[in-house]
């Protein structure tokens, strides 16, 4: 079927894909707009999975102050040229990735980064509790595993919900923030203070 002009600037607008792409998912998707857009994010993605091994040696400190200044949040977010780390699209992830932090307190960026010591803590406290909940020895490392994943998953900074839109993951709009921005992209470190935090045990 023939595909307007139309139809291919409301799908770039909604996606900010390129017109030979939009045109392209367009006629696949038989001129659906909402199958469009899968089409242009299962090919993005599968096009950020291939940039993932490329040197990131540029990009962006994002700072970010929250609740009156009693927390704050630096962030570094690495990209591939100094040309993407200018755009208002890469500025405007290091500044949601540095509220998100803000506000749901992430300990580390991936599950590789958190050491040994604090898996090996919570699995036996994990093992305790199911112990003496009296819970059969054939099952406790399936609760454990169960519960340590979940505790990851809620420390690790790519696997939480991002607060604007808790439907994905952080991953998620890093991988989405790859496709459209063409460069691989990396969130290295960050920093969260919060006012006296650790005050009462330093004083105790």
């Amino acid at each position: 079927m023939a595909i307007g002009a139309q139809e291919v600037k409301e799908l770039r607008n909604r996606t900010g894909a390129g017109i030979m792409d939009c045109k392209s998912a367009l006629t696949e998707a038989n001129g659906d707009i909402e199958k469009a857009i899968e089409i242009l994010r299962t090919k993005g993605l599968a096009k950020a999975a291939k940039k993932a091994g490329r040197i990131v040696s540029e990009g962006l400190v994002g700072s970010y102050i929250h609740a009156g200044g009693k927390i704050g949040v630096l962030v570094e977010i690495n990209c591939e040229t100094d040309f993407v780390a200018k755009t208002d699209d890469f500025k405007q992830f290091v500044k949601d990735i540095a509220m998100h932090i803000a506000a749901s307190s992430p300990q580390f960026v991936k599950r590789e980064d958190v050491p040994e010591e604090v898996k090996e803590k919570e699995k036996k406290i994990y093992e305790s509790q199911a112990k003496e909940a009296g819970k059969p020895e054939k099952i406790i490392d399936k609760i454990v595993s169960g519960k340590l994943d979940k505790f990851l998953s809620e420390i690790c900074l790519l696997e939480q919900p991002f607060i604007k839109d808790p439907d994905k993951t952080i991953n998620d709009l890093l991988q989405e923030t790859i496709a459209k921005l063409g460069e691989n992209i990396s969130i290295r470190r960050f920093v969260r203070y919060q006012l006296c935090e650790g005050l009462e045990e330093e004083t105790a």
